[in-house]
């Protein structure tokens, strides 16, 4: 008997919202219902661009779904997304998953009361070249990220820890996979009166220390990762693509897939330091979300992201933003 498809439906269509509609509208597995935006005169024009259904009702749209991607101001998430879950509908929240976490802990618990699920856009997850590093055998000692960005109006409405570094820490919980011991944290606020600028410094259970900075007052992008562990060095540029890998051998080892190899001496022993570029599979990070929320609902994978796994991330960043506030204050 052929299964029938998940049907979806997207809560805003503003310049991210739409980008879900067009993958959804082409996911296999998926039947797509139509949008929901409380400007309706811009619902309109996406409806007619689009060739797609525009609901005048919230509530009506959540009836005619099985599943509702959510892209809505953060401020909105769990309003919406708790009208959703409520009626037993799976959700897909964009990043941060609330505000808080008494908001998230509420969303979390009502989904597991309605057996249904929800997935959080951490879409760093997916980005190509942190996926190259599936097949490394990482134990990190010390993480670095750099995340900046050119200022605009978008996302300020979140302080940075919340918009910007909250990619970082997302990709960093996953990769330490340990429980935080200590975070000392500063920021600065420039251009608006939340903090524009935030450097923070965790050190995790295991031992390992992550360094994080971001900035949305800067002249160009930059979304960088270094990871360092005994005899390995590691570098993602998440906005490239790119991952470089620099690994030390004894000198009993050899590596074929060495671009570059160099042979050094320390202490008496020869070990040969070579660099290597592990192949980066070039996908769409979106559509593969999109994909990966409607096989979870069909019970064909997991979320990438899951519900719990986005309200660790927001509480080790609202950690960091009251260590901010505590500093500046």
């Amino acid at each position: 008997m052929k299964e029938d498809k998940i049907k979806v439906g997207i809560v805003g269509v503003g310049r991210l919202g739409v980008h879900h509609l067009k993958h959804l509208k082409n996911v296999k597995d998926a039947c797509f219902v139509g949008a929901y935006d409380i400007r309706p005169e811009r619902l309109k024009e996406i409806a007619k661009a689009h060739s797609i259904r525009a609901f005048d009702s919230l509530s009506v749209l959540i009836e005619n779904c099985d599943a509702l991607s959510i892209v809505v101001p953060t401020r909105d998430h769990f309003s919406v997304a708790k009208k959703c879950i409520s009626r037993g509908k799976h959700v897909f929240i964009e990043k941060p998953i609330c505000n808080n976490l008494e908001e998230a802990d509420e969303l979390i618990n009502m989904a597991d009361q309605k057996s249904v699920i929800i997935q959080v856009g951490h879409i760093e997850r997916l980005n190509p070249a942190l996926l190259a590093l599936d097949k490394l055998p990482l134990k990190p000692k010390y993480i670095e990220t750099h995340r900046l960005s050119p200022y605009t109006i978008r996302g300020t409405d979140v302080p940075v820890v919340l918009d910007l570094m909250i990619h970082d820490l997302d990709v960093i919980l996953a990769l330490v996979k340990s429980k935080v011991k200590t975070v000392h944290a500063s920021g600065v606020s420039i251009m608006t009166n939340s903090v524009d600028i935030a450097n923070a410094r965790i050190r995790f259970e295991n031992g390992v220390v992550a360094n994080l900075t971001s900035s949305r007052i800067a002249k160009d992008s930059v979304r960088k990762l270094r990871l360092f562990q005994r005899d390995m060095y590691v570098t993602i540029d998440f906005l490239q693509g790119l991952t470089d890998v620099y690994r030390v051998l004894n000198n009993q080892e050899d590596d074929p897939e060495a671009i570059l190899s160099e042979f050094m001496e320390y202490r008496g022993v020869r070990r040969q330091l070579v660099y290597e570029k592990p192949p980066v599979k070039k996908i769409n990070a979106l559509k593969a979300e999109m994909q990966n929320f409607v096989g979870s609902i069909r019970g064909k994978t997991k979320p990438i992201v899951s519900g719990k796994e986005g309200r660790d991330v927001l509480e080790v960043a609202l950690i960091i933003q009251e260590k901010i506030e505590q500093d500046i204050h």
